[in-house]
């Protein structure tokens, strides 16, 4: 049962970014859709059996879920806007650097990961690079998507490292119903500020927004959410790092996507040191404990709500 979870999982996530980039609606539209129908299918449980929880919330939680919804608002526009100006399979494989950028801000904050970590960390932003290099060959709009994917790829990281402090006191159906309703109201100011409309889209549009918040929000993440409490963290997250040749192959399958050879060896780049990165972090090193990375975002609330 848990490979087959498993399966649907990987599935769910890898045509998350087939199926935003075949979306006709702006990005930020995209984006507050997604986040605000999934709070309210994932946030509407919460609020029925959890209701004293938010009355008992303190100043630190509201912080760490703000900090961490603004993030996420901001990681949803790059990304999404990534996947209209550069490949899928690119803006996947560069999204999933949050495994890394984690990694990497733990070695900025002065924690000591193992050398394995340090190779894996080198050789995924290589991937970077020669991605990047290659995509500048295409087209310089190419290239600016490359930069938002990797930005968001950051803000990711960010998000999930305030998403864990906040979970340190917050069940995640609280957590979820909170983050992500109050990043539907970010996302919401951005598209006022930024004139883009959230309705009158065409169907096909809508299908798109409603596929993608099924496909990759309910039977994705949340699986991935799911499975955390059964099976080991280090295996959901190697299991997850199947996204990036998985919406690779997608894309070119139902987008005709074609890549340069070189993009391929930047993919494999990427995959190969993101392995090594979460495989490294089984390591404890100088008495401290090194967490599995967790799943990409938006991780749904599933097992505690």
């Amino acid at each position: 049962m848990n490979v087959f979870l498993a399966v649907v999982g990987v599935l769910g996530v890898s045509a998350s970014g087939p199926i935003m980039a075949a979306t006709a609606a702006p990005a930020l539209a995209i984006a507050f859709w997604r986040n605000a129908l999934g709070a309210v299918l994932m946030g509407t449980p919460a609020v029925l059996g959890r209701r004293r929880e938010f009355g008992q919330l303190t100043a630190r939680d509201f912080k760490w879920t703000a900090i961490a919804a603004l993030a996420l608002a901001l990681h949803f526009a790059c990304f999404i806007t990534s996947l209209q100006l550069t490949s899928v399979a690119a803006a996947t494989a560069l999204v999933c650097l949050q495994a890394g950028w984690i990694a990497l801000f733990n070695v900025l904050r002065g924690i000591s990961v193992p050398p394995a970590v340090l190779a894996g960390l080198a050789a995924a932003f290589a991937g970077v690079l020669v991605i990047s290099g290659f995509d500048l060959g295409l087209s310089e709009e190419a290239l600016i998507g490359d930069v938002l994917a990797v930005a968001g790829g950051a803000l990711a990281g960010v998000y999930t490292i305030a998403g864990g402090k906040a979970r340190e006191s917050m069940s995640t159906g609280t957590y979820t119903t909170l983050c992500y309703g109050a990043c539907a109201v970010l996302l919401l100011a951005l598209c006022a500020a930024f004139r883009q409309p959230l309705v009158g889209f065409p169907p096909a549009a809508w299908l798109g927004i409603l596929g993608v918040t099924i496909v990759a929000q309910i039977l994705g993440h949340t699986v991935f959410n799911h499975l955390l409490a059964v099976i080991s963290p280090l295996v959901v997250s190697m299991i997850i790092l199947l996204e990036i040749p998985g919406a690779a192959i997608l894309a070119a399958v139902f987008l005709d996507e074609k890549l340069p050879a070189g993009t391929y060896a930047g993919l494999t780049l990427i995959l190969a040191g993101l392995t090594v990165v979460v495989a490294g972090q089984r390591r404890i090193r100088a008495g401290q404990r090194t967490q599995a990375v967790p799943p990409a975002p938006p991780a749904l609330g599933g097992d505690k709500l």
